[in-house]
């Protein structure tokens, strides 16, 4: 019963299901497209700033020099799926119309929206910091690379112009408020970690306003007036052909890289609490000794720059199931706690002497 359950759609996918239904009956028209564009915007905008509220500097960093990740993703945005669009192209374009499939090649020269990226991965518990940076640096790199791979990949596409404007647009509306949230970290930061279900609704809200105003803009267009029902289902099948290779590409690829984040996640709580020094190992180990199970290997390595680094080979015995229910959980802790600047630090631990 747990496999079949597996194989059935999520919540959030049923939430998209319906927002495409909704659309499709119910269109935004006239100036109904106009506010719901404003709408859009603002989630968007407020989806990024959140994130940079509850993100902290030390993860955004760690984020930005995770050189291996974000090779990967520019590698499968405008190398792999290009590709694959091409190289599918004699076994899936009887499936669709040639205009279709010509559309299905553009879609494969393009990056993934900003927005979209950072709310999968923020749902997906991933990390949300390398997102940040690879998506926004995709974005602004598919600037000028999309138009250059829609003139070789598409043919008689010609040369497509390179927006600057779009440029500012996505400074204004994504990096901004990332950095306004940044900004307001040290007020706000404690609030939105212990908000999840607010983040969540904002993460999931702003993907279903994007669906729901492009869908209603095909709607308006005559989306089902103008394409066969065939089509749009043939349209279906190489969409998911597309992407259940590009998953699989990926994660071979992961592999090959080393990634591994399922071994690490758990115990890796910088982005969360910011760097504890010599506290972390021992943070950290902590946190996955109240998720280990008897018989988990853990490899515990501590390293301070210039001072060595030591490493310890951990088997896990079966008191660990009787013993993790006597104390709440690092999670728990984390999540109560209170943030304070370094000002009231130094002054908590008498640094600062007021006469």
């Amino acid at each position: 019963m747990s496999r079949l359950a597996r194989l059935l759609p999520d919540r959030f996918t049923l939430y998209l299901i319906c927002t495409v239904i909704i659309a499709s009956i119910v269109p935004a028209h006239g100036q109904g497209v106009v506010i719901f564009g404003w709408i859009t915007n603002i989630a968007v905008g407020l989806l990024f700033f959140l994130h940079g509220a509850r993100l902290s500097r030390e993860a955004i960093i760690a984020g930005l020099t995770h050189w291996k990740l974000h090779l990967t993703i520019f590698s499968a945005t405008f190398l792999m799926f290009p590709l694959l669009g091409l190289a599918l192209k004699p076994v899936l374009e009887p499936l669709v119309t040639p205009e279709l499939y010509l559309g299905i090649l553009f879609l494969c020269c393009l990056p993934a929206t900003v927005q979209s990226a950072i709310a999968f991965t923020s749902m997906a518990r991933g990390n949300v910091p390398a997102a940040v940076c690879s998506a926004s640096a995709s974005s602004l790199l598919g600037i000028f690379l999309t138009p250059l791979l829609v003139g070789t990949v598409v043919a008689n596409a010609g040369s497509a112009p390179i927006s600057f404007d779009a440029v500012g647009k996505i400074m204004l509306q994504l990096l901004l408020p990332f950095v306004l949230g940044q900004f307001a970290r040290r007020w706000i930061g404690a609030w939105v970690h212990k908000r999840k279900a607010m983040l969540k609704f904002v993460d999931q809200g702003s993907i279903l306003l994007v669906v729901y105003t492009a869908f209603s803009e095909a709607i308006n267009e005559g989306l089902w007036s103008t394409t066969p029902i065939p089509a749009l289902v043939g349209l279906v099948v190489c969409c998911a052909v597309i992407l259940a290779l590009a998953l699989g590409l990926s994660a071979v690829a992961g592999k090959l890289l080393g990634f591994n984040d399922e071994q690490i996640k758990t115990g890796l709580l910088v982005g969360v609490i910011g760097n504890t020094y010599a506290g972390s190992a021992m943070i950290g180990l902590t946190a996955v000794l109240d998720e280990a199970k008897p018989g988990d290997r853990i490899l515990l390595v501590s390293f301070g720059s210039g001072a060595g680094s030591d490493a310890f080979a951990l088997r896990v015995t079966d008191a660990i199931t009787e013993r993790q229910g006597r104390a709440p959980k690092t999670r728990d802790y984390i999540a109560r706690r209170s943030v304070i600047d370094y000002a009231m630090y130094a002054r908590l631990r008498g640094k600062l002497v007021m006469e």
